[in-house]
């Protein structure tokens, strides 16, 4: 008989399921700071326990992403979000014996993280961490600054008990690297930036990044080929590929740190899902049609709901405010 040790798919299955387990805690908004703790000692415990987390986390972004479509495609499920939510302050950990399936599963994934309400799951292994419209600055050390923006988590990478380089889960940050000392490493999605001196930002979201040069130099290693960036240049990637070199606004990329979100002939689509970055709950646009339409100015971070007020008149949009922070806009 084989044990676990010595048979590879059998203590593949075994991560498997203890991966969903941890999922499934984690979304459930019972979970607590020895959760956390213990929780990362598991997934950093073996390449295999990070193999199996990473299979079980593309799995079940899927589930939630089904989820995220059937509720827009039909908003009378809203009502069934409401009633999840209240069930939800009556028995916070009754899901945990009943998701035990595939298709419980896809109902945790509606109603305890629609749209990504709640936070992602490896935000339990970072070193620091932003909520939604919080900034923060971090000294890595005396030649590295960071600055973190909304909904953004990283982890240190250590050498010698040195912080060499980071890897940002998702969000966006900032990074400031002393000339003359050793060089500075980001690692986002199969990706990884190098810079010895400069300013850059590193975008994660959505499964894309995004790699901006502010000054000095960087260098962005992907699979599919390396990109050399100067002063005011960027370059894309994600999971299978990588742009070329364009140029950038600065001003425009960078007006987060300056308190703004700057969009020139934007889709207000787009525009609605950045705006979702910096406040809490969510902001789902029903309105086909004004989705395609394009909106240009600043609004100030701080003041999202009088700019969401100020884009309902201009494209003659109705709101419904529902519980858990969502506001549907016809």
């Amino acid at each position: 008989m084989k044990t676990p040790e010595h048979d590879p798919q059998g203590l593949s299955e075994i991560l498997s399921q203890q991966a969903w387990q941890w999922l499934r805690l984690l979304h459930s908004g019972s979970a607590g700071p020895q959760d956390a703790h213990d929780f990362r000692q598991w997934v950093l415990s073996s390449p295999a326990h990070q193999a199996a987390y990473n299979e079980a986390k593309l799995r079940w972004d899927a589930l939630k992403q089904s989820a995220g479509d059937l509720l827009q495609a039909q908003p009378e499920l809203v009502s069934g979000h409401e009633r999840a939510l209240r069930e939800r302050l009556r028995t916070r950990r009754a899901f945990l014996g009943a998701a035990g399936g595939t298709a419980a599963m896809a109902a945790v994934a509606v109603n305890y993280s629609p749209w990504g309400l709640w936070p992602t799951t490896g935000e339990w292994v970072a070193d620091y961490r932003t909520g939604a419209g919080e900034q923060r600055s971090v000294a890595l050390n005396a030649h590295v600054q960071l600055t973190l923006n909304t909904r953004t988590s990283v982890s240190q990478q250590m050498d010698a008990g040195k912080a060499v380089g980071l890897h940002l889960v998702n969000g966006e940050v900032a990074v400031n690297v002393a000339a003359g000392k050793q060089p500075f490493a980001v690692r986002a999605g199969v990706g990884r930036t190098v810079a010895d001196a400069g300013q850059f930002e590193v975008r994660n979201w959505d499964h894309k990044v995004c790699v901006t040069c502010l000054t000095g130099s960087v260098r962005v290693s992907h699979p599919a080929g390396s990109r050399n960036l100067g002063p005011r240049q960027q370059a894309v990637y994600d999971a299978s590929a990588i742009s070329g070199v364009s140029a950038v606004d600065q001003s425009a990329v960078s007006s987060w740190r300056r308190g703004l979100l700057v969009f020139k002939q934007t889709r207000l689509g787009d525009a609605l899902e950045e705006i979702n970055r910096y406040r809490p709950g969510r902001v789902v646009l029903m309105n086909a049609a004004a989705r395609e339409k394009s909106v240009t100015g600043q609004f100030v971070i701080a003041s999202l709901d009088l700019a969401l007020t100020q884009l309902q008149h201009v494209f003659a949009l109705r709101a419904r405010s529902l519980p858990g922070g969502l506001l549907l806009l016809s």
